[in-house]
């Protein structure tokens, strides 16, 4: 057994971990090549005491266990500075408000619709990226123009809505599909709203233009359509919600499929007339968001956070494959990369057994495995064998765990893990932790 000294590194090494470096200097890598050799000399002294080698991970997993206390306090910190909109989208089934969270960011259909959750009796709810660290966060009406639907209650459920106090910035998005003119449901619901807070700001989108193009058009004209059809019709629709909204807009959001393009026309009109009724802070939100820069900021928040586990791990894979028995180490060192990446995913708000984590490791290690193999035998070459094998353990848990961020990153900004990205990234750091590892002595 072990002194409780020798068992809680946290108490005695966590300002070794918790400061985030991006590489870039000559000094950042002094900087952690420096922890390393601290952690490094530590780390091997604790695993000689662990005994049997079964108990490691075990072991491992408790020191360096997600504090929910401490991850609390980083999403606490930055979602009080985030600059997040609530975009009330108000309008009937298949009038193109999913496609405006898609235009808005850049996910899939099928991932927006898994998205929306019931919010209250009529409306439901969607936040992008995560419910924990939102940008966007919409709230979608539902069953409007049903003939069983209760008009007064949708409204109630919306004031109710409305009336949670909140620093978030908000505004009404009216949907109409340009050939819809039953719309005095709807134009009850905006009078309602607006009466009640006229402070909100609101916009008008008319959708689905290409319904209404001639029969000869293929394709979407120059922004904004010269169609006499498209013209009068929007022209009808704004004179029927006269005074109960701040801009209009035309758009056509559709489907790859539906060969249209652009598929997001009008999107920039959209991004335009958004910000000029939003605060100054969420109009450089949402152009940001559209750049990809509010997207990249916050998994490199999230990057930043994952590193204080990735280091800590890697070193005990590196001791652990310092162990001169071929083959010995190696339901070990998997268990313990299979714990990294579950507490990685618990950072990201993703719940995973063991099996799962052991799933997302085999899909996202890719041509690695091979190579996971060669480490192992080349610890038959006396005196080398286990100081490659071991700098090559850290190196590659590092580059699994880089991997293992940018593959719960996506899933947390609602895309699909996209494989070869992921390999290119666990590849990059592969090369910058062979450099950062390669001072360990064995």
């Amino acid at each position: 057994m072990t002194k409780k000294s020798d068992a809680d590194p946290k108490s005695v090494d966590s300002q070794q971990f918790t400061e985030p470096t991006d590489g870039k200097t000559k000094s950042g890598d002094r900087a952690w090549s420096n922890r390393i050799a601290n952690i490094w000399n530590k780390t091997t002294n604790r695993l000689v005491k662990l005994v049997p080698v079964e108990q490691v991970t075990q072991t491992i997993v408790q020191w360096f266990s997600v504090s929910e206390a401490e991850v609390a306090e980083i999403l606490a910190t930055v979602r009080a500075e985030l600059p997040t909109t609530e975009a009330l989208l108000i309008g009937k089934p298949q009038a193109g408000k999913s496609s405006i969270v898609r235009g808005l960011t850049g996910v899939s259909a099928e991932i927006v619709g898994q998205g929306f959750r019931p919010h209250t009796q009529h409306t439901q709810r969607y936040a992008y990226p995560s419910s924990e660290l939102p940008l966007l966060i919409f709230t979608d009406t539902v069953g409007l123009g049903d003939v069983n639907q209760d008009t007064q209650a949708v409204i109630q459920d919306l004031i109710n809505d409305l009336q949670e106090s909140t620093r978030r910035a908000r505004v009404l998005i009216l949907t109409v599909k340009i050939n819809d003119f039953a719309t005095e449901t709807l134009r009850q619901i905006a009078e309602k709203l607006r009466q009640q807070y006229p402070e909100i700001p609101c916009l008008l989108a008319v959708t689905c233009l290409h319904e209404v193009y001639p029969p000869s058009t293929a394709d979407h004209p120059e922004y904004p359509p010269d169609y006499e059809e498209v013209n009068r019709a929007f022209t009808a629709i704004e004179e029927a919600f006269t005074g109960l909204y701040d801009r209009s807009v035309l758009i056509d959001f559709t489907l790859e499929e539906d060969g249209y393009h652009p598929v997001f026309y009008g999107l920039e009109v959209l991004r335009d007339s958004l910000a000029e009724l939003l605060p100054e802070a969420e109009a450089g939100a949402i152009y940001q968001l559209l750049d990809d820069a509010a997207g990249k900021q916050l998994g490199d928040i999230y990057r930043d956070a994952g590193r204080r586990y990735i280091l800590p791990f890697s070193i005990m894979a590196a001791a652990l494959a310092a162990v001169p028995l071929p083959f010995a180490t190696m339901p070990v060192l998997t268990s313990l990369q299979v714990s990294m990446v579950g507490l990685l995913g618990k950072l990201y708000g993703q719940t995973l057994t063991p099996s799962q984590a052991g799933g997302v490791v085999s899909a996202i290690a890719g041509g690695f495995l091979a190579q996971a193999v060669a480490r192992e035998l080349i610890k038959f070459v006396p005196g080398f064998g286990s100081v490659i094998a071991a700098s090559w353990a850290a190196a590659y848990t590092w580059a699994l765990g880089e991997g293992a961020c940018v593959y719960f990153g996506d899933l947390m900004g609602g895309k699909k893990p996209d494989p070869q990205k992921i390999q290119a990234v666990m590849k990059e750091a592969f090369q910058k932790a062979q450099q950062m590892f390669k001072g360990i002595k064995t």
